[in-house]
C-alpha cells in the first residue's frame, strides 16, 4: 500500500469510527507512518482516532499531534475530585491503591496493583472525564513469584486462540516477570494487540516489545 492509499484508508476508517468527529482530524502518510493531528473536543476522542487509524492495514507507526480544546476553563481541583470519584465506584480497580494528580489538565496516576487489566480499568476512567488533556499511566504491577516456562506455555495458548493474530510469527522470551516479544506482525494494530496480550498473561510485570510490522 502506497501512502495516499494508506492515508485515505486512514480517513475513511475515522469516518467509520462514531466515536470520532473525522472531519476535524487531518491524517498524513509517510513510509507506513500515520500523523494524525487537528482539533478534538475530548481526551477520550483523541484515544479513539489513535485506535481506528491503528486498526488499519499497512499502519506501521502511529504519531497522535491531535490537540484537545475543551472551550471552557480547566479546574485541576474538579478534575481530581472526578477522578477519585471514578475510581472508587470502578470494581475492577482495588479500593485505594491508586493515587491521582492533577496539573494543568494532565492526570498522573501511580499506586501499585496485582493486574494490567486493573492499571488499564484505572486509565480508562479517567481518560474520559472533561477537562482531560491527558494520562500519565505510573500504576506499577506487583511483582509475584512466577515460573518463565508456564508464562511462556500460556501466552503461547493465548495467541494460539487469537484468530487475528499469527502466532507462529512470534517468538515468546521469558526472564522472571518480564515477557519480550519478537518476530513480525502485519499491522500496528496487531502489534498492539499481541502486547495487550502478553500484558494479560498471570506474573508478567514488564513487556518489552521487538516486534516488527510489515
Amino acid at each position: 500500500m502506497n501512502d495516499t492509499s494508506l492515508q485515505n484508508a486512514v480517513i475513511e476508517e475515522l469516518q467509520w469510527e462514531p466515536s470520532v468527529n473525522a472531519a476535524h482530524i487531518g491524517v498524513t502518510a509517510k513510509g507506513g507512518i500515520v500523523t494524525l493531528s487537528g482539533d478534538v473536543s475530548s481526551y477520550a476522542e483523541k484515544s479513539a482516532a489513535e485506535e481506528a487509524a491503528g486498526r488499519v492495514y499497512g499502519v506501521k507507526g502511529l504519531a497522535n499531534e491531535i490537540k484537545v480544546h475543551y472551550g471552557f476553563e480547566i479546574d485541576d481541583t474538579d478534575i481530581a475530585q472526578k477522578a477519585v470519584q471514578a475510581l472508587a465506584l470502578d470494581i475492577e480497580v482495588p479500593a485505594n491503591k491508586v493515587m491521582v494528580k492533577v496539573q494543568n489538565g494532565w492526570v498522573t496516576l501511580t499506586g501499585t496493583v496485582d493486574w494490567y487489566f486493573q492499571r488499564n480499568a484505572a486509565e480508562s476512567d479517567v481518560r474520559k472525564l472533561k477537562g482531560v488533556l491527558g494520562v500519565i499511566n505510573s500504576i506499577a504491577l506487583r511483582q509475584p513469584s512466577v515460573q518463565a516456562s508456564d508464562v511462556r506455555a500460556k501466552l503461547k495458548a493465548a495467541f494460539e486462540r487469537r484468530a487475528d493474530i499469527d502466532e507462529s510469527n512470534i517468538t515468546v522470551a521469558v526472564d522472571g516477570s518480564k515477557v519480550t516479544l519478537s518476530g513480525h506482525v502485519d499491522t500496528w494494530g496487531q502489534d498492539n494487540l499481541a502486547v495487550d496480550t502478553a500484558w494479560s498473561a498471570p506474573g508478567v510485570t514488564q513487556v518489552e516489545d521487538r516486534l516488527t510490522v510489515g
